[in-house]
């Protein structure tokens, strides 16, 4: 969308869920960061989890009302959906579908369920995205310093007239509008989401850092030495980046390092690279892609492939080197986890 608008305070009116009884369904990494970042915003919440869910007191313990999805659903005027993409559809047909009312505003921060149509929404109700840029905890920490995480937002089915205001004003809710909010639509959202996981920032980023570990083990290097040079070292050339671009990282690293950056990366990310990344793409837009793993994540399927896949990335030689590598870092304990995490 080469004319996408982006939204910040100004643009958006909070008052406009004054009034508004708002649910969040689920209360993971995203469910927790909205539900508080909103209470801090002055917003009617509550929580709907399914009955015996771990999250349960750990939602009371944080001061919310705890329902059943179906009864958070009830009595909500706003239901944000935050649970995995692949329980949704079910979880939608049986707790949220029976107790939408006319004028209600189904909300979602990922549209994979809408673009890939299994959620169907009747069409009195409203429905919208606000999706944040980072993991929950960051949008909860960006808030609790008085910043914000970008969002982007997008509507599906505007049935009052009124979708963008009162998802804009969801955004505000959380801090996004702090940082800006980025007007797209469901269907930009999730297939560039899905491509950017795969391609490059989950699958492609991952794939070249193992695989570059690889290369220099099998070379004879020591291990240790592999892990620093192609696995450790990712988060301080990100990190610049994400400071101040691709340029901004290359004037602060070597011009031995630049030089290598501009001859070796096209020997790396060739004509076929980009021609599989296409593939890729392809198989988001059409379809395929969710279908298979939706297929394996079925009760039929007992993700069986997913699990396979999970073990064997476990099972990678990088892992046990990191692990170990991990507990000299000052910021992680002994057993290399974050502290304070």
């Amino acid at each position: 969308m080469a004319d996408a608008r982006i939204f910040y305070q100004e643009d958006c009116n909070l008052e406009l869920l004054q009034g508004k009884k708002i649910a969040i369904i689920g209360y993971g990494s995203q469910g927790h960061a909205h539900a508080l970042n909103l209470t801090e915003s002055g917003c009617d919440v509550i929580i709907g989890l399914y009955e015996g869910s771990k999250s349960w007191k750990k939602a009371e313990e944080q001061g919310f009302n705890v329902y059943t999805a179906a009864e958070a659903a009830k009595q909500a005027d706003i239901i944000m959906i935050l649970i995995n993409d692949e329980k949704q559809a079910d979880m939608y047909k049986k707790d949220i579908a029976p107790n939408l009312e006319a004028g209600n505003m189904l909300m979602f921060a990922h549209g994979f369920n809408i673009n890939y149509k299994c959620i169907v929404p009747p069409a009195d109700v409203d429905v919208t995205m606000i999706a944040p840029k980072a993991p929950g905890h960051t949008v909860r920490s960006e808030y609790q310093e008085g910043k914000g995480t970008p969002c982007l937002v997008a509507v599906y089915q505007d049935a009052t007239g009124k979708a963008l205001d009162m998802a804009l004003a969801y955004g505000a809710g959380i801090g996004g509008s702090r940082a800006g909010i980025l007007e797209t639509t469901f269907r930009t959202e999730t297939e560039t989401d899905l491509f950017g996981e795969q391609a490059v920032l989950c699958g492609g980023v991952c794939k070249l850092m193992q695989t570059g570990f690889e290369v220099l083990c099998e070379a004879g290097y020591d291990p240790r030495n592999a892990y620093f040079e192609c696995i450790h070292e990712m988060k301080l050339i990100v990190d610049l980046i994400y400071q101040s671009g691709f340029a901004g990282m290359r004037y602060s690293i070597s011009n031995t390092a630049e030089y290598g950056d501009y001859i070796t990366g096209p020997k790396i990310i060739t004509d076929d690279t980009k021609e599989a990344m296409k593939k890729v793409l392809a198989d988001i837009q059409d379809g395929t892609f969710a279908s298979e793993f939706l297929q394996d994540m079925s009760p039929a399927g007992r993700q069986v492939h997913f699990q396979a896949m999970r073990q064997k990335a476990a099972e990678h030689p990088s892992e046990e080197v990191g692990e170990e590598i991990r507990k000299l870092y000052s910021w992680n304990d002994e057993s290399g986890k974050l502290i304070n995490n």
